[in-house]
């Protein structure tokens, strides 16, 4: 006996809330394909995005610390898998489509270039005049675009609800818009858990680099009226903080975190009380969201890791550093297109010389960056 993709829907359409989006239900796909045996379209999309190449080279993308800096800091893809991880939970935990949520959260961050926050400031400001570069707009055009795996197609042709799910996916400091897909003013409950997913994430795990590395220091951090409550919370009285704590203290947080947040989502979603989907994306507010005493504490945990952490000189080196080998490979390109792959010199014929250009510097790794920057002006390097 196997379970098909039927029955997979059935058990959907039994246990997920009425405000659930259902795979069966899905809108569908640009082009018309027949779904498989054993899958739902949500899960095929899932794993479509699992075997993309940009997927992988997330793996040696930047987060806060470039990828050569040690082997415990987080990369793109480590943070990737721990923002679905946590997606799933609160999926879960509000009956909607846990497969849904874990494809957004894994194709969040397919369109980041190099070096993280950094290598997009300095892309965007190279396109300046050129339509700017924004990761999150950059990651649907990852999907629907720039991966060609089919015959048929450009992109991986995912389902209208996943589309729908990435080109939503905006927080506070990554704000996209995608004139080409019918976007409703607020995401699914899926999209919005994503949001959500992401932001916690990177708080809590962003801390955890900060202190394995020694740029925050538990001291520090006691003007924070988050750390002192979990401080309270875990009995910790000061002194040397050792790997055990920093892992119960990371815990604690991310625990406290998801419990304010499904909280939170609950009061609102007896208060609307949606029967569909479309009633969630229709409201005036966003129905995922932090209590007003947890996004207190967390601006100001976001705000000192900010002036702590990502502004701290050894993050700016490594980010100056960063601006110089993307600007000087980017201008380059521009001088003489005929230096880019071949791949990417067929691709002159349907976009600007600019894109192009962009989208092979967003598509390389840290060290591929690096490498690429050697090749160009490095006389000792071979091309």
């Amino acid at each position: 006996m196997f379970v098909t993709r039927q029955h997979l829907e059935t058990i959907e359409s039994q246990i997920l809330a009425p405000y659930a989006l259902l795979s069966r239900e899905s809108k569908g796909r640009r082009h018309h394909e027949g779904e498989p045996k054993y899958r739902t379209a949500f899960q095929r999309d899932r794993d479509r995005v699992v075997h993309s190449a940009a997927f992988r080279r997330l793996e040696y993308k930047t987060q806060v610390f470039v990828n050569d800096t040690g082997d415990y800091y987080r990369t793109r893809l480590t943070h990737t898998l721990e923002v679905a991880q946590i997606g799933r939970t609160l999926a879960r935990a509000l009956a909607v489509n846990e497969d849904l949520v874990e494809v957004i959260c894994l194709a969040h961050d397919l369109g980041h270039p190099p070096f993280g926050h950094a290598g997009e400031g300095i892309l965007n400001a190279c396109m300046s005049e050129y339509g700017g570069f924004n990761h999150n707009h950059q990651s649907y055009r990852v999907v629907t675009e720039l991966e060609r795996r089919y015959p048929q197609w450009v992109g991986l042709n995912l389902t209208y609800e996943t589309l729908e799910g990435i080109a939503k996916h905006e927080t506070e400091y990554d704000m996209s818009k995608l004139a080409d897909l019918e976007v409703t003013p607020f995401g699914s409950l899926e999209a919005q858990i994503a949001n959500v997913s992401d932001e916690l994430a990177y708080n809590a795990h962003d801390l955890d680099d900060g202190l394995q590395a020694g740029l925050i220091t538990p001291d520090e951090l006691n003007q924070l009226e988050i750390w002192r409550q979990l401080c309270e919370r875990l009995e910790w009285k000061g002194g040397v903080m050792d790997e055990i704590t920093r892992h119960r203290f990371i815990r604690e947080q991310i625990g406290m975190q998801v419990d304010d947040v499904l909280t939170q989502t609950l009061k609102n979603l007896e208060a609307l009380n949606p029967q569909s989907s479309q009633q969630v994306q229709n409201h005036h507010i966003q129905i995922v969201n932090h209590s007003d005493e947890f996004a207190v504490l967390n601006r100001a945990l976001k705000n000192f890791l900010y002036q702590q952490m990502y502004y701290h000189y050894t993050i700016m080196r490594m980010s100056k550093r960063a601006e110089r080998f993307i600007s000087a490979i980017f201008d380059s390109y521009i001088a003489e297109p005929r230096q880019l792959p071949d791949e990417y010199q067929t691709l002159l014929s349907e976009s600007s010389v600019y894109r192009v250009v962009a989208d092979y510097i967003a598509s390389l790794t840290d060290r591929s960056a690096v490498q690429e920057y050697q090749r160009l002006f490095d006389p000792l390097t071979r091309p």
